[in-house]
């Protein structure tokens, strides 16, 4: 099933999301509907939060990408209970970024280009490791989204303000896009 996509301004979005268990009510078809929403949204990665759920889960397709970065071919995981235990800091990069909650605002974000993770894998196998490249930008945004923050968050003073009234305006519900999305209204 497709789920609605929530947009900048709903509550959700600010909180710290909880890990959760193997017990978790539902998991299975959560993650299938969050694939499904992903897929057709356009997206290569969507965290719960984004879909009104205050858990650390997130599914990264980075396969729609695999024409330009081939490395990433068949690339589809899901993450669950994500923490970035380290960030490289001497190694960044500036890069424009989009999101799902935010339709409509692109804006250059620094990020590390290296990042040392725990997750649990579907299977609930637990994973610790160093990742880079781009995977390493599009973990740190959506697991972003699980500790309250958006990519808006982390622009220059200058460009927040010139965003600031694109950001009103998602809040309104004035903006377009091609997929289903909620508001807080």
């Amino acid at each position: 099933m497709i789920l609605p996509i929530y947009v900048y301004g709903q509550p959700v979005l600010r909180k710290v999301a909880e890990d959760i268990t193997p017990d978790y009510p539902g998991l299975q078809e959560l993650i299938t509907n969050m694939w499904e929403t992903l897929a057709q949204s356009e997206g290569i990665g969507l965290a719960a939060p984004q879909i009104g759920k205050s858990i650390r889960l997130v599914v990264i397709d980075l396969d729609i990408i695999s024409d330009d970065l081939p490395e990433y071919k068949d690339f589809r995981h899901v993450y669950i209970n994500p923490h970035i235990v380290e960030l490289d800091e001497e190694q960044t990069d500036s890069m424009e970024e989009g999101c799902l909650s935010l339709p409509g605002i692109h804006e250059k974000v620094v990020r590390s280009k290296r990042i040392h993770v725990t997750y649990l894998d579907e299977q609930f196998q637990e994973h610790d490791e160093w990742v880079e490249g781009y995977l390493a930008r599009v973990m740190q945004h959506e697991f972003d989204h699980l500790d309250g923050k958006v990519f808006s968050d982390r622009i220059s003073p200058l460009r927040k303000q010139l965003v600031k009234s694109k950001l009103r305006a998602l809040m309104q519900g004035r903006y377009r896009c091609s997929y289903r999305t909620k508001i807080n209204k």
